[in-house]
């Protein structure tokens, strides 16, 4: 979940239609609410077991918005907000609780991935299209919202426990430094390289770190 599923494809329209000074500056929004999806999974990390999964859900996605807002009124250059994110995933890993696995794995409904499907279709029109009304970065920082995380999380926390929701959580922090550091590459490049450039080469930094980071979490599994 950490990878830009949805924010990725929002950031090659926005591109397009808006140009590359534009998706430059969505690109520092995108960190910013990387930062404030940290601060989602330490909140329903830290709520997780002492609440069920609506009020869990609940906070942690206040603690999104209130994050993202708090990023919107202090603007910061690229590197020093990429600086802030990465820092932030690594200290609420470190917070959120390990959890242990699914005694028993509950089984997710039948319109699970279609829903999924269409939530994601409509959020990625909706940006696009309200891109300039919205300004870059805002469109940057609402396009990271954390629709799959909070999906799976939720999902995990009512049909399996808290423990598999925490690991969800501890995942997509893990997820999260791939997600940076495709903005901090294409928010760096994209003006002085053009569109395709500068995709590409966010996308080979994002299977980079991602595949270091499947690296890190394998080998912390086989010492457990």
């Amino acid at each position: 979940m950490g990878l830009p599923l949805t924010s990725g494809p929002v950031a090659v329209f926005i591109a397009l239609e808006q140009g590359t000074a534009f998706a430059a500056a969505a690109a520092v929004g995108a960190l910013a609410g990387a930062i404030a999806e940290a601060l989602f999974c330490l909140v329903y990390g830290r709520v997780v077991l002492r609440a069920s999964w609506g009020p869990a859900l609940a906070w942690a996605c206040l603690a999104f918005a209130l994050a993202g807002l708090a990023l919107q009124i202090v603007p910061l250059p690229l590197f020093p907000v990429a600086l802030v994110a990465f820092t932030s995933f690594a200290l609420v890993r470190r917070l959120v609780p390990a959890g242990s696995n699914a005694s028993g794995a509950g089984r997710l409904p039948a319109w699970d991935i279609p829903a999924r499907m269409v939530i994601t279709t409509v959020l990625v029109v909706l940006l696009t299209e309200m891109a300039p009304v919205l300004g870059a970065r805002l469109s940057g920082l609402l396009a990271t919202f954390p629709l799959y995380a909070a999906i799976m999380t939720a999902f995990a926390h009512r049909l399996e426990g808290p423990g598999p929701a925490l690991r969800v959580l501890r995942g997509l922090l893990l997820g999260l430094f791939a997600f940076a550091g495709f903005f901090v590459v294409l928010g760096a490049l994209i003006e002085r390289t053009g569109i395709a450039t500068a995709f590409v080469a966010a996308t080979a930094a994002t299977l980079a770190i991602q595949a270091g980071s499947l690296g890190v979490m394998l080998a912390h599994r086989a010492r457990a």
